[in-house]
C-alpha cells in the first residue's frame, strides 16, 4: 500500500468519523432542546404544584383537629346520655 493509498484511506475514515460528529452534535442539540422546552417546564409544573399541596395540606389539618375534637365531645355526650337513660329506667323501675 502506497503513501498516496494510505492517506487517502485515512482521509475517508476522518470523513466518516466526521458525519458521525455531526450526528452527535445534532442528537445532543435535540436532548438540550428537549431538556429545556418539556422536561424544565414540567419540573417547574411539579414544583408548584407541591407548594399548592402543601398549602391545602396546611388548611385541611386544623379542620382534621377540630373533627376529632368533636369527635371526642360526641363520644363522651353519648356516654352521658347512656348514663341518663340507666338512671331514668332506675326510677321508673322504682316507681313502678
Amino acid at each position: 500500500m502506497t503513501d498516496s493509498e494510505k492517506l487517502d484511506l485515512i482521509l475517508s475514515e476522518m470523513q466518516g468519523m466526521k458525519s458521525e460528529i455531526q450526528e452527535l452534535k445534532r442528537r445532543v442539540t435535540s436532548i438540550e432542546l428537549h431538556i429545556e422546552n418539556a422536561t424544565d417546564k414540567n419540573i417547574q409544573l411539579i414544583a408548584e404544584n407541591i407548594t399548592e399541596l402543601a398549602k391545602k395540606l396546611n388548611q385541611a389539618i386544623p379542620v382534621a383537629d377540630k373533627n376529632l375534637a368533636y369527635e371526642v365531645k360526641v363520644n363522651y355526650l353519648i356516654e352521658e346520655v347512656d348514663k341518663i337513660k340507666e338512671e331514668i329506667a332506675k326510677l321508673k323501675s322504682r316507681i313502678a
